[in-house]
């Protein structure tokens, strides 16, 4: 059974970082993209980066020159390195398959508050 289980998040001041983790089970990173996406209340979740399907990473324009995702293979984990953050970045982040997300594959997520 395929798990996603992230981590990373909490309480960080406007203008500092966060790094995001998300480890799977299986051999979901052996056969797809790896993408971070966020949901805030009332809103529909986003992809805020991820592989496209042509070779490309694609970024939310609102994070863009300031989140980078990344991934080891080798320890079946995906990053996603958040600098300058801002408060309209508070959201629950969640990894998942991309450019298209399995249905079954979103976990927990992880918490970000952006706050002073």
């Amino acid at each position: 059974q395929v798990q996603l289980v992230e981590s990373g998040g909490g309480l960080v001041q406007p203008g500092g970082s966060l790094r995001l983790s998300c480890a799977a089970s299986g051999s979901i990173f052996s056969s797809n993209g790896m993408g971070w996406y966020r949901q805030v209340p009332g809103k529909q979740r986003e992809l805020v980066a991820g592989p496209t399907g042509f070779g490309r990473i694609v970024y939310a324009d609102s994070v863009k020159g300031r989140f980078t995702i990344s991934r080891d293979d080798a320890k079946n984990t995906v990053y996603l390195q958040m600098n300058n953050l801002k408060p309209e970045d508070t959201a629950v982040y969640y990894c998942n398959t991309a450019p298209f997300p399995t249905l079954s594959y979103w976990g927990q997520g992880t918490q970000v508050t952006v706050s002073s």
